[in-house]
């Protein structure tokens, strides 16, 4: 049975795959050795077979020092296993910092790809405003073609100021923490003053003063 034949993509698609895999390729040869090692081991560690190895190791440790002192010997570690319990801590240790040392190359190639990824929107985006530009200009060159004015193509004929949109996104952030500021105190005060009491509500007169006030 003959295999089926590899699809044969554009090109533009190939030189997409490549700047990608150019970019993994990169980011691997700027780690360094250790880097690298460290990334195996974390690889290794996060493997569903570590975990049934470190298993085996902690059973067959208690019940190696269980056996030894049920036959009158010294066991190696007695009960409560607290070389087993400093043992698993420093491995915990060292497994935390392997675990953030490789989140940390992880987060720098994530940070390559949102840069890249924004600049090819920005690019896409500007494209597009100048699509629609000489769309509007063969409509108004056109004879054939009845010139109507179309704000809303005019609108999307120029290109967004990434500037003027990250500023609008900032304000609208600031607003909507400004929003959720005042939702949350609105929230807490039927709960406050179930607790202090009203602080603008008068106070009753007491009985002796009702009574000074008809002497």
């Amino acid at each position: 049975m003959a295999e089926p034949a590899t699809p044969i993509l554009p090109a533009h698609i190939e030189e997409t795959v490549a700047a990608i895999a150019r970019l993994h390729v990169e980011h691997y040869q700027q780690s360094s050795t250790l880097q690298r090692a460290i990334d195996r081991i974390t690889g290794r560690v996060g493997k569903p077979q570590f975990v049934a190895v470190l298993t085996g190791i902690v059973v067959a440790w208690i019940a190696l020092n269980v056996v030894l002192q049920a036959l009158g010997r010294t066991p190696l570690d007695e009960p409560p296993f607290f070389w087993l319990q400093g043992l698993v801590t420093l491995t915990a240790l060292y497994m935390t910092a392997l675990i953030l040392s490789t989140q940390r190359r992880e987060d720098e190639l994530g940070a390559y790809r949102e840069q890249l990824t924004l600049e090819l929107s920005i690019l896409s985006e500007r494209k597009a405003a100048k699509i629609i530009e000489l769309l509007e200009e063969i409509r108004r060159d056109s004879p054939t073609l009845r010139n109507r004015y179309d704000p809303e193509a005019s609108e999307l004929s120029a290109p967004a100021d990434p500037q003027a949109v990250l500023e609008a996104i900032k304000e609208s952030h600031q607003d909507t923490i400004a929003t959720e500021v005042a939702l949350d105190g609105d929230a807490a005060a039927p709960a406050r003053e179930a607790v202090t009491g009203p602080m603008d509500r008068p106070e009753s007169p007491t009985s002796r003063e009702l009574s000074q006030n008809g002497h």
